[in-house]
C-alpha cells in the first residue's frame, strides 16, 4: 500500500521532534546528576499549563498599585526561590543573595540580557543598558571615564543644573512626558513578548521620535565641540584644559553619531528616573519622621550653612544612612532578571525543600526581586518594613549580596558613586535650608511602577525655614 507523501513527512517530523525531546531529556538527566542539583519545584501556580491565574493576579495587582507587595508576599508564603508559568514561558524567581551573586558574578557568562534588546531598541537603540558581549564592553569603556573621581568630586554643577526638559510650547509633546510614556511602552513590549509582532502603539512611536530628536541636538553640539577641541590641540601640540561634559567626552572617543545618541539615551534612562525616584521616596518618608530630620539638622550643622566639599559630604554619615535606608526600603530598580543561555545551576532553590542546588534550563528567565529581598527579616531584623537609618550605623549590618540597589558583578551600576553623591548633596543642602519638613500626604507610600519605582503621589511635603 502506497503511503501518502504528506503523511510520511508528518511522521518523519514527529519522529524528529521525538528524537530532539529524548536527547534533551537524557542531557538534562545527565546534567542534573553531574551537578547534583534538582529542579525548582516550589510554585504558586494553580494553572500549571499557561499560568493564567498568575496573569490575572498580576493584572489585579497592577490596578491596585501593589505589584511589589504581591511579589514580596508570594515569596514570604511559598519560599525564597520559586517557579512560575506565564503562558509559554517558565520563570524562576529568587530572593536568595547567593543565587543573585551566582547570576550576576560567579556564573556571569551563563546569562544574557538579550531578551531586553527588542523591547528597548525603539527608544534606546543599542547601548550599555540592553546589550551583551563586545558591544556592552565597548559601551562601558566609552562611558567609564566620565564617572572618574575628579568628575564626581566637582559638586558645583549640583547647585543649579537643568537642560530644560520641562519646557514646552502649548500643545507640544514635551521631552519629559514623551520619555515617561516611552518607558511605559518598553514595559508593555517586554510583557507582550512574541505578541509584539501584531501589536503597534503609535503614540509610543511618536514619543520615541521626540526623545531621539531631542537628544540628537546634544549629539550634534558634542561632535562640534570635540572637533573644535581636536583642532586646537593640533595647533598647540598639547591637550587643552576643558570642563568635562559627558556628551563631549563620548564624542571625543567615537565620531559615530548614532552610537553617541544611543549611549546618551541609555545613561539618561539609567540615571534620570532612578535618582529622581530615590529623592522622592526619601523625602516622602522623611516628611513623616521629624525626629530623623532633626538628627540630620544636627549633623549638617558642622558645615555652618555653606555647601559641603566632596570629602565633607562623604563624612556626613547619617545622611549616608538615610540614603542607604531609602534604597533598601524602596529600591528604585525593584526587580530585574537574566536569561540563561546554557543549562546552569543556582546554589539554592532546588527540590521540595528549596535547599538543594537548583537546575536552570537553557532559555529560562531568572528574575530576582530586590524589593522583596530587602525586606527579609532574617537579613534586616524584625523591623525590616520600617525606615530606620540607624540600622546602618557602625558597620554592624553587612548584608553583602542581600543589599543590591545598584546591581552587582561586572554589570554593577557604573554611576553608583555619582548617584549616591548627587542624592546625598541634595539631601544635605535641603536640610541646611529648611528647619522642618512636613508631610502633606496622609496616606502610606504607594508604588508607581514602570522600569523604576517611585512614590505614586510624588513627595507632597511642606518646607519650613
Amino acid at each position: 500500500m502506497d503511503l501518502n507523501p504528506k503523511l510520511i513527512l508528518l511522521l518523519l517530523a514527529a519522529l524528529g521532534l521525538a528524537g530532539i525531546s529524548l536527547r534533551r531529556y537524557l542531557h538534562t538527566r545527565q546534567f542534573i546528576r553531574r551537578h547534583n542539583c534538582q529542579p525548582v519545584t516550589r510554585t504558586f501556580n494553580k494553572d500549571p499549563f499557561l499560568g493564567l491565574d498568575i496573569l490575572s493576579g498580576t493584572i489585579r495587582a497592577i490596578k491596585d498599585h501593589q505589584v511589589l507587595q504581591r511579589g514580596a508576599a508570594l515569596h514570604h508564603i511559598h519560599g525564597n526561590t520559586l517557579k512560575a508559568k506565564e503562558l509559554t514561558s517558565t520563570i524562576i524567581l529568587t530572593i536568595e543573595p547567593e543565587n543573585i551573586k551566582t547570576i550576576l558574578s560567579l556564573n556571569f557568562t551563563d546569562y544574557s540580557l538579550g531578551h531586553r534588546l527588542e523591547p528597548f531598541r525603539p527608544l534606546l537603540g543599542e547601548g550599555i543598558f540592553n546589550t551583551d558581549g563586545a558591544h556592552w564592553a565597548e559601551s562601558r569603556a566609552l562611558i567609564r571615564p566620565s564617572f572618574a573621581r575628579d568628575q564626581i568630586a566637582d559638586l558645583t554643577l549640583l547647585e543649579a543644573l537643568s537642560i530644560g526638559t520641562l519646557k514646552k510650547s502649548q500643545g507640544e509633546l514635551g521631552f519629559a512626558d514623551a520619555f515617561q510614556y516611552s518607558q511605559q511602552a518598553i514595559l508593555t513590549r517586554s510583557l507582550l513578548g512574541p505578541l509584539n509582532a501584531v501589536y503597534r502603539d503609535r503614540k509610543a512611536e511618536e514619543c520615541d521620535r521626540v526623545c531621539r530628536e531631542f537628544v540628537q541636538e546634544f549629539v550634534e553640539e558634542a561632535v562640534r565641540a570635540a572637533e573644535s577641541r581636536s583642532e586646537k590641540e593640533k595647533e598647540t601640540g598639547s591637550e587643552t584644559k576643558h570642563k568635562r561634559i559627558f556628551s563631549h567626552e563620548l564624542a571625543s572617543r567615537t565620531s559615530a553619531k548614532e552610537r553617541i545618541r544611543n549611549e546618551l539615551l541609555n545613561v539618561l534612562l539609567a540615571g534620570r528616573d532612578t535618582t529622581a525616584s530615590l529623592l522622592a521616596n526619601l523625602f516622602f518618608v522623611l516628611a513623616k519622621n521629624p525626629a530623623i530630620w532633626e538628627k540630620l539638622r544636627d549633623e549638617v550643622a558642622v558645615l555652618q550653612n555653606r555647601p559641603p566639599t566632596y570629602d565633607e559630604l562623604r563624612g556626613l554619615k547619617y545622611v549616608e544612612y538615610c540614603v542607604n535606608e531609602s534604597l533598601r526600603l524602596h529600591p528604585v530598580v525593584p526587580r530585574n532578571g537574566r536569561k540563561a543561555i546554557r543549562d546552569t545551576v543556582l546554589p539554592l532553590g532546588g527540590g521540595d525543600d528549596g535547599l538543594s542546588p537548583a537546575f536552570v534550563p537553557k532559555g529560562t528567565v531568572v528574575a530576582y526581586y530586590t524589593y522583596a529581598m530587602h525586606r527579609r527579616t532574617d537579613i534586616y531584623g524584625p523591623d525590616a518594613e520600617e525606615f530606620r537609618p540607624e540600622r546602618w550605623a557602625d558597620g554592624a549590618l553587612r548584608p553583602r549580596w542581600g543589599y543590591l540597589p545598584f546591581n552587582g558583578g561586572p554589570r554593577i551600576c557604573i554611576g553608583q558613586r555619582y548617584a549616591l553623591t548627587e542624592a546625598s548633596y541634595v539631601l544635605g543642602r535641603m536640610v541646611q535650608e529648611f528647619r522642618e519638613l512636613e508631610s502633606r500626604d496622609p496616606g502610606p507610600w504607594e508604588e508607581n511602577l514602570s522600569l523604576t519605582v517611585c512614590s505614586r503621589n510624588g513627595a507632597r511635603v511642606g518646607l519650613v525655614r
